[in-house]
């Protein structure tokens, strides 16, 4: 596994992204990287040291999927996470959250903020996850989250043993339209959770 610091003290982060898993991404014709999944022991404690390093800021949320379906087997998680760009890419802090060990043991016990899983945007999850499930790779998760009318499908595929990492699908819809949240919303959520107080919004 590799960490966070180990793109973002040098130059050329964006470029060093991008060339995460290209071999495996490239046989199954899968997107860019969108979003680096970091796992961490606290979301506020990580985001404030990285907002120190000019990333961010981060918008911290917390609650429960409406879908966490895990080898199949349907499973009640609570977590929090946390989103901020930098250079267009998504990062997201997650905790170790209850009710799965799926976080917590990607968990690095010397604090390091380790890259557990790439994002990769989908237009349809379940036929993107079909595409490596036909070749072999399990679904390791199905989520759902959802926050008004807007709704979040993901699916974390088990592909550890060849890619290096997780590979996640990802798809965002607004109204039933498909889009992507813009590195400028995020930000600005980020900065008004600051200034009314209020860290992390329960969803």
């Amino acid at each position: 596994m590799i960490s966070l610091n180990e793109l973002i003290d040098s130059a050329g982060f964006a470029e060093k992204v991008r060339n995460l898993a290209k071999d495996f991404r490239q046989k199954f014709g899968l997107a860019q990287v969108h979003q680096l999944g970091l796992v961490v022991a606290s979301v506020e404690k990580s985001a404030e040291d990285l907002e120190a390093k000019g990333i961010g800021p981060f918008f911290i949320a917390e609650g429960s999927p409406v879908l966490w379906q895990e080898r199949g087997e349907k499973k009640s998680f609570k977590g929090k996470l946390g989103l901020a760009y930098i250079e267009g890419i998504e990062l997201e802090l997650l905790e170790p959250g209850e009710g799965s060990d799926f976080y917590r043991q990607h968990l690095d016990p010397q604090g390091k903020i380790m890259i557990q899983h790439l994002g990769l945007l989908a237009a349809d999850v379940d036929a993107s996850a079909k595409k490596l499930e036909d070749a072999g790779y399990r679904v390791w998760v199905r989520g759902k989250l959802k926050s008004g009318p807007m709704t979040t499908d993901f699916a974390y595929m088990d592909t550890i043993s060849e890619a290096g990492f997780i590979i996640e699908f990802i798809s965002w819809r607004l109204f039933g339209f498909s889009f992507s949240p813009r590195p400028g919303l995020i930000h600005a959520l980020g900065r008004l959770e600051k200034w009314s107080g209020i860290r992390s919004i329960k969803t």
